[in-house]
């Protein structure tokens, strides 16, 4: 078995499908998924059985402490693949998830990785995730400190041996028992592995914090005009379209990864563009004190020797 997927769930029938139906659609079909039920009170059984593949195993289990961690590692300790992916039930995988992500742990010899993520903000808007700890050495820095994470555990993958090492998910924190988790993997191994490609649509849900969605794209709403490909067309829901998009247009995942690129295009030609509006701005204010004390300067030190 080469990958094991998690996805825990409580009460999204109305979503979970269009998460599954990502997993089935992946190019690497040597998997298997384990869908956990923390405390499900609605029809998510049923829509869980409509897929009837034995590669999905579903366990209906009752509502564990805070977010279901417990529930969590009752499916890692039952898991046989060489690589563990988690996928939210809200969110979407791209089709080349699993093989990308793989290739990348494969490239780096690292036991973490993740993608670059796309937040789905509620409304339609996608917005790509702007969080490097491969280059950035502030961000890294605040990640392992466990001050800072932007990175969506849909967009995450690590060797399952990783859980002899490090241990499993912290049952008794209330919350980010992933975050948790994946820094004291990154701690023993001192790498990661990034994919600065985009592979995984990540959904907040509306209760979630919007401080957690780390996006230059935030502050410049206006330069979604220019990138019709990172909004999604009207749904019921924003999974509908999304999957809809995915599976009708064969050239929408291009055009949408050729759009991450151009918005990062974009917002360096705005800060450049801000950056020389300042210079000029602060030019023409001190400029004359400049050429002022240049002068008196030369007066006082008519050799010249005070310049460098």
């Amino acid at each position: 078995m080469k990958f094991s997927i998690l996805t825990p769930t409580h009460n999204r029938a109305d979503v979970l499908a269009f998460a599954i139906r990502s997993v089935m659609a992946q190019t690497e079909t040597d998997w298997e998924l384990f869908i956990v039920g923390d405390g499900c009170t609605d029809n998510t059984a049923a829509v869980v059985a409509e897929f009837n593949d034995p590669r999905i195993r579903w366990l209906d289990l009752p509502k564990g402490p805070g977010f279901g961690y417990r529930n969590r590692n009752l499916a890692f300790r039952q898991m046989r693949g060489h690589y563990v992916a988690l996928l939210g039930h809200d969110d979407i995988w791209l089709p080349d998830h699993l093989a990308l992500l793989s290739r990348r742990l494969e490239q780096s010899g690292a036991e973490w990785a993740y993608s670059r993520p796309i937040w789905g903000e509620p409304g339609g808007t996608l917005l790509p995730g702007d969080f490097d700890l491969a280059t950035d050495a502030a961000k890294r820095k605040k990640f392992m400190e466990g001050k800072l994470n932007g990175i969506p555990a849909s967009c995450v993958m690590h060797r399952r041996d990783c859980f002899a090492r490090y241990g499993y998910w912290n049952e008794t924190l209330p919350e980010w028992g992933d975050f948790d988790m994946w820094v004291r993997i990154v701690a023993g191994t001192g790498c990661l592995g990034y994919l600065p490609l985009p592979t995984c649509l990540h959904f907040r849900a509306n209760w979630r914090k919007i401080s957690n969605v780390t996006s230059r794209l935030m502050g410049c709403p206006e330069l979604l005009c220019e990138l019709p490909a990172l909004r999604l067309p009207p749904g019921r829901n924003d999974q509908e379209s999304a999957w809809s998009c995915i599976t009708k247009d064969p050239d929408w995942i291009t055009s949408l990864r050729l759009e991450v690129d151009r918005a990062d295009e974009l917002l360096d030609e705005k800060a450049k563009h801000r950056l020389t509006t300042i210079y000029h701005h602060l030019s023409r204010r001190f400029s004359p004190l400049r050429l002022r004390s240049d002068f008196l300067l030369r007066q006082r030190f008519p050799d010249g020797k005070f310049f460098r």
